[in-house]
């Protein structure tokens, strides 16, 4: 095989792995993008609950507060798993 050969071997695989590599980037943004939306709104029902416990005119229940909680954790998961794809 001729060094032309190879090179254009060379390039096409290039070419490949890059169009590959593209479309792995731009699918991981679209399910990033996706789960960010379903975390706004989570974000929105946890500033509610937020408003609702610091408000000291209205009583909030410990169990009221515990599901607050957990819906702040599942955010916090949420947050990180959004970051993770966006790091890969």
């Amino acid at each position: 095989m001729s060094l032309k050969n190879e090179f254009e071997s060379l390039l096409g695989n290039l070419e490949a792995v890059r169009e590959e590599l593209r479309l792995k980037l731009h699918l991981a943004s679209m399910e990033a993008k996706d789960e960010f939306e379903e975390a706004e709104k989570q974000w929105q029902l946890i500033k509610s609950k937020a408003s609702e416990i610091a408000d000291d005119s209205v009583e909030t229940s410990e169990e009221y507060i515990a599901k607050a909680k957990i819906v702040g954790e599942e955010l916090k998961e949420a947050y990180q798993r959004v970051a993770k794809r966006l790091s890969e």
